[in-house]
């Protein structure tokens, strides 16, 4: 059957399937899930392309593994390259190949033998045309959120895994954060019955990070006369106006409710709130004379994202970096028996918890801890973001060395990362409705969920 005639029979009608721009690529994957072409090995070979803050913390997690080799490492910066070149050195490591010579001095280190998998910690732009290029030479990509910035790198993500079958996999260490991990284990024992509305989002005070002085001091430049994030992060703020970042909220609520392997998202809707926030930080520390007072933010001080998926459930997804706030990720986890939100750490679940009255989550979270917390307590113990960071490479790694696919894949990195330019096309559009992609191209409804079944990774 050709493809005008499939369409026309229907057979897609209420499916929501999405037809991917490459149709060879399309229909292999209604066949038969990637194959993944890795024997399994007792020690992976990292590369590390990006070596900054976010870069060395990875690396000096990898130092702490006996199963793990150093072996390449790439960043255009001198000095973060010298400084992760150092780590290595004391921690009684080889010192590992060096390149940083070009934008894409990254190819050379894709080139080398002794690489099985390299970690992309790189500013947003570079993400996708560097996990296209690792999966490409073979090698397993391990890429820093978001992993994409339009639809079209989403869709790299997802045909360039399919054709190579080499797995690509989303860093969300918030997927493995301690309490979101009890919580889904509460989810997946009916403890909220079943699953209605989900809240998350990123809420953080930002502007102390989008601008500064250079070397790390205060200030309120941003671009080339900035210092670490700020070289890069604060144009996005200039130029797009959506929810640049939102997987460290959307990726733990897509586990729990199953997105990818049973569920989908199917569409949304986005609005922006007026930008006054990094204007006026400018304008508080430096005065209306400074050149950056004359700069417009595109970026709305907040963005409200909400997404309708394939069982009936809502997502309110937040993005809230300009603005003066503690922070937190607005977690909001609500079923037919109960519901937890991280704000107030409370918890009420009907005919456990007293009338209309919320209860501290602390000792349900206790009790309910993911068996995966329960076994590599003492080795995440001094990780970066309290633990979290341990269990993301701790899953990568292993993956690695078993040769099998990643917990969080391509489809993932795709699904959630396409939230931002769909919300940035809602709201250029008067906060108008966009259908999400099918990235699975239908698999959704026979994958499996198995991301943390037990105390495996």
């Amino acid at each position: 059957m050709n493809r005008r005639k499939f369409l026309a029979s229907g057979a897609l009608a209420g499916v929501g399937i999405s037809l991917a721009p490459k149709a060879a690529s399309a229909a292999a994957a209604r066949t038969a899930p990637p194959i993944i072409r890795r024997s399994p090995t007792d020690t992976v070979r990292l590369g590390f392309i990006g070596t900054g803050g976010r870069g060395r913390s990875h690396v000096g997690i990898a130092l702490q593994r006996d199963d793990v080799a150093v072996t390449a490492l790439c960043d255009v910066d001198p000095d973060a390259l010298s400084r992760a070149s150092n780590m290595l050195e004391e921690a009684g490591r080889p010192r590992a190949a060096t390149y940083g010579n070009s934008d894409y001095a990254f190819m050379d280190l894709l080139a080398r033998d002794d690489v099985d998998a390299v970690v992309i910690a790189t500013p947003w732009l570079w993400h996708t045309r560097m996990a296209v290029a690792a999966m490409k030479a073979g090698k397993y990509a391990g890429v820093e959120v978001s992993a994409a910035n339009t639809l079209e790198e989403c869709w790299d993500l997802v045909d360039t895994h399919e054709e190579t079958g080499v797995p690509v996999m989303i860093l969300e260490n918030v997927c493995y954060r301690r309490d979101i991990m009890a919580v889904m284990n509460m989810v997946r024992q009916g403890l909220f019955g079943e699953l209605i509305h989900m809240e998350c989002g990123y809420q953080h005070d930002l502007r102390g990070v989008k601008f500064n002085g250079g070397e790390g001091k205060p200030g309120v430049e941003f671009g080339e006369k900035a210092f670490s994030e700020a070289k890069w992060r604060t144009r996005h703020s200039v130029y797009r106006n959506g929810d640049v970042y939102p997987t460290h909220g959307l990726g733990p609520v897509s586990m729990m409710l199953d997105i990818n392997r049973g569920n989908r998202f199917v569409s949304l809707t986005s609005t922006a709130s007026k930008a006054r926030g990094l204007h006026k930080y400018v304008v508080d520390q430096a005065g209306e004379d400074h050149p950056n007072a004359s700069v417009e933010f595109r970026l709305g001080d907040v963005i409200t994202t909400v997404i309708r998926t394939q069982s009936g459930e809502s997502i309110i997804v937040s993005h809230d970096t300009n603005l003066p706030r503690p922070y937190s990720l607005g977690f909001r986890v609500q079923g037919t028996e109960g519901l937890w939100m991280d704000v107030n750490r409370s918890i009420y679940l009907e005919g456990k918890s007293p009338a209309h009255q919320w209860e501290e989550a602390q000792p349900y979270l206790d009790q309910y801890d993911h068996p995966l917390w329960r076994r590599y307590e003492a080795e995440a113990t001094g990780a970066g973001h309290g633990g979290m960071d341990f269990f993301v490479l701790h899953a990568f790694v292993e993956s690695v060395k078993a040769g099998t696919q990643t917990p969080l894949d391509a489809y993932d990195a795709a699904a959630w990362s396409s939230i931002t330019p769909l919300s940035e096309m809602s709201i250029a559009r008067g906060s108008e409705p966009q259908d999400v992609p099918d990235f699975t191209r239908g698999l959704w409804m026979k994958r499996a969920q198995e991301f943390a079944l037990d105390d495996s990774y």
